[in-house]
């Protein structure tokens, strides 16, 4: 497969792929894409920074604000979670009233407790899945 990038300033960027058919390989540099094309602004303190859906572990609502939980920090977002879920790519899923998971940042899956399921990230963080979106995680990851 041949690869080509041009740099232009006076364009807008985008990404086209020329394939015989749709693949696993498409179908991943087209959710690298998405991932990249997307930035949300991060509020730490005084501080405000660019964050990439792919380093964001996971997004929670916590007394009635909305973060985003990256390796080892945590920022403010001013968006709502309806509004950050219709905007992240594929691999955030909803897995409780408050939580967005980034399902590639996941470590591990524990079903050791009764009908529920908690995910450890990689980061360290734990959250648990609701019944109700338990389905649609274990469809997603494969159980």
């Amino acid at each position: 497969m041949k690869c080509e990038i041009i740099i232009d300033t006076e364009h807008e960027e985008k990404i086209v792929i020329y394939a015989k058919k749709e693949n696993r390989f498409t179908e991943e540099i087209k959710q690298i894409a998405e991932q990249y094309s997307t930035e949300f602004l991060g509020y730490k303190g005084s501080e405000i920074t660019r964050l990439n859906p792919f380093d964001i572990y996971y997004i929670s609502v916590i007394s009635g604000k909305v973060y985003a939980f990256c390796k080892n920090d945590k920022f403010i977002l001013k968006e709502r979670l309806y509004t950050l879920e219709e905007k992240l790519p594929e691999n955030f899923v909803k897995i409780n009233q408050s939580c967005l998971a980034n399902i590639n940042k996941a470590e591990r899956f524990d079903t050791s407790i009764s009908g529920t399921l908690k995910i450890k990230f990689k980061n360290g963080d734990t959250e648990y899945v609701s019944r109700r979106q338990l389905k649609t995680i274990k469809e997603r990851i494969g159980i």
